[in-house]
């Protein structure tokens, strides 16, 4: 007999810089959410489909898990609060290399609020040395809370992500795919794009400047002559200076941004990129529930 299709929803959650989107481009097989070292890249929750031939998995990223501050910050707990809700699985992913050998107080109380399975996913497990060091850890976790499995795993190398899908596709509910099959994620174009922008700003500049900024994509066309795709895009920050730190002496630094940017975007898309750039400033914009909306800092469920 054929086995019936299954279909549901995942949310990936944990201490910033664990590892989440890595986790889910991983899993979903394409770039979808932005990478970086630092922590708190990821604001927005970020939605990655996974086709299989008999399942349909829908993961949603979220930001990491840190203390309410600010208009910002209260948005992004909330977005890790609502990614929680209705979901059938849950996967925490945890930092294996941090100091921390067991949850904090707030992925503590955040585990107790959760009814849906929850697997711990023992991320970074390649650079744990020696690998002795993964049984105390995985005693740890087992030991905090009831998950359903404990998985040490390399988001980076693919190691046991396999596995990990296996076991979510089990313990989906029997129901019809959510999205179209040719579906990587139900985020807009315009969305990926702003992401994209804002990553290589994040590894182009530093100190407080990639977390002061925002990007709305302004324009977003497919041209035919010449064939392209034409993409305008503004930039935001909050201050005069970080507005010369992005555009650089000359404008070097905003060319290189685009230029990086072009190029992510155009393996995406499959089109030749033609994008143009401009930068503003939106004073404490952070802290401004109006500029937070219309950059596009909404609860979406």
């Amino acid at each position: 007999m054929t086995a019936p299709f299954r279909a549901g929803f995942v949310s990936l959650v944990g201490r910033p810089n664990a590892g989440k989107s890595t986790l889910l481009n991983q899993l979903v097989g394409e770039k979808l959410a932005i990478v970086s070292a630092r922590p708190q890249t990821t604001r927005n929750r970020i939605t990655g489909i996974k086709n299989l031939p008999a399942a349909q998995i829908v993961f949603v990223d979220t930001p990491g898990l840190h203390e309410r501050g600010g208009p910002l910050g209260e948005f992004m707990a909330r977005t890790v609060e609502r990614a929680l809700e209705d979901v059938d699985v849950v996967c925490l992913v945890v930092d294996a290399t941090a100091a921390e050998r067991g949850p904090d107080p707030r992925t503590g109380a955040l585990l107790r609020t959760i009814t849906a399975p929850v697997f711990c996913c023992l991320n970074k497990a390649d650079l744990v040395r020696p690998k002795g060091r993964l049984l105390p850890l995985i005693d740890t976790w087992r030991a905090a809370h009831p998950f359903r499995e404990i998985l040490p795993i390399s988001a980076t190398e693919g190691t046991n992500c396999d596995r990990l899908v296996e076991l979510i596709v089990e313990l989906l509910p029997e129901h019809p795919a959510f999205f179209p099959t040719d579906r990587l994620t139900d985020q807009p174009e315009t969305f990926y794009v702003a992401e994209v922008i804002r990553e290589q700003i994040f590894h182009l500049t530093r100190e407080e400047v990639p977390y002061a900024t925002a990007v709305r994509v302004e324009e977003l066309v497919e041209r035919t002559e010449p064939e392209c795709l034409y993409i305008r895009a503004s930039i935001f920050v909050e201050q005069e200076s970080q507005k010369g730190i992005v555009i650089g002496r000359g404008g070097s630094m905003l060319k290189r941004i685009g230029s990086s940017a072009r190029r992510q975007l155009e393996a995406f898309f499959g089109i030749k990129v033609f994008l143009q750039l401009s930068v503003d400033v939106r004073r404490a914009w952070r802290k401004d529930a109006r500029a937070l909306r219309e950059f596009g800092f909404l609860l979406t469920s």
